[in-house]
């Protein structure tokens, strides 16, 4: 069971993210683009169209669309997240707003992570 404050220090622990507050919700971004942010209590990510997709699915008590301009996000259930899966979805939303030189290296470490 994931909290807000395991989202918290998850997302800030990945290259050049950084918490900002948004009508008293905390955002987390790298640069001005925002790859996850809290809102009344749940939480809302930014995960590749067809992962969130086939997650909408197969999980639909723990994501849901989130509309966000012309697309959808995904509202998450944090307590129905271990902190493992917590950890691979903020590396998700968060490498779909930063760079590939950037993100590939990160990412290949931790598929080599034990």
């Amino acid at each position: 069971m994931s909290t807000i404050d395991d989202l918290r220090r998850l997302a800030l622990a990945l290259p050049g993210a950084h918490e900002v507050t948004y009508k008293g919700d905390p955002w987390f971004n790298v640069g001005k683009k925002t790859f996850a942010l809290v809102q009344g209590g749940r939480a809302i990510l930014k995960l590749d169209r067809g992962h969130q997709e086939l997650l909408f699915e197969i999980r639909p008590e723990t994501f849901e669309k989130c509309p966000v301009a012309t697309v959808y996000w995904s509202w998450v259930e944090l307590a129905h997240l271990d902190e493992a899966e917590l950890a691979d979805l903020l590396l998700e939303a968060w490498s779909q707003i930063v760079p590939r030189k950037i993100s590939r290296p990160v990412l290949e470490a931790a598929r080599t992570r034990p």
